[in-house]
């Protein structure tokens, strides 16, 4: 099963990130990113607001979605999560920062490990601990540029560009190496969501489809 997360990862590129959804809004906005092309999905903890809106969206997920999405949980700071995660039926594990100890149980759980690095150091840091693909984040802000520059000098890494990334810089972010795309509002909006606005968010996950079938050419 993580060989197959790993390679459906690589494949369908685009995780829709999505952060404080209420149970009542979760199944909606899956059909309408399913319905748009979207396969791999990204449920955020929430810091702030505790986690039991990230878990009940992981558990819809796991009863009404398992056979057409790729789902997991972002935002993930502590081993204890982690397992969370693992039996809600969750198949990887994204986090902000390198958390060697996630990283480890991640990997032995059987997910997959996309831990969010900065610098070199940390990039390589991670894939040492285990890492299956290095989140780089904030990618908007550092841009193309920097990824190009980072990845260079680590060809052998599977980076993924989280944090500004949209319709428009896809394709720099994949010329610069990025092998996979972390899109959050620009993709699914709180506001869309509260407004029941889920015909844009199909039109924005079809957007981004488009974008991937675009960058393959």
């Amino acid at each position: 099963m993580r060989n197959e997360t790993i390679a459906a990862i690589e494949e369908h590129k685009v995780f829709a990130i999505v952060r404080g959804l209420s149970p009542d809004n979760v199944r909606p906005t899956m059909k309408v990113l399913v319905e748009g092309g979207i396969k791999l999905v990204e449920v955020t903890f929430d810091r702030k607001n505790g986690d039991s809106n990230t878990l009940a969206a992981l558990d819809i997920l796991a009863t009404d979605f398992s056979e057409q999405l790729i789902f997991g949980a972002g935002t993930v700071t502590t081993v204890e999560q982690v397992q969370a995660v693992k039996n809600l039926g969750g198949q990887f594990i994204v986090s902000p920062d390198f958390n060697p100890e996630v990283i480890k149980k991640t990997r032995e759980l059987e997910m997959v490990s996309l831990p969010g690095v900065m610098t070199p150091t940390e990039a390589v840091q991670a894939d040492i601990a285990g890492a299956d693909f290095i989140k780089l984040f904030p990618g908007g802000l550092l841009g193309p540029s920097y990824l190009g520059a980072l990845s260079a000098p680590l060809s052998d890494l599977k980076f993924i560009a989280v944090g500004g990334v949209n319709a428009d810089n896809i394709a720099d972010f994949a010329k610069a190496g990025a092998i996979g795309f972390g899109i959050g509002s620009n993709l699914v909006n709180n506001t869309m969501v509260e407004n029941k606005e889920f015909d844009k968010i199909y039109q924005n996950a079809c957007l981004y489809k488009q974008a991937i079938e675009s960058i393959r050419k």
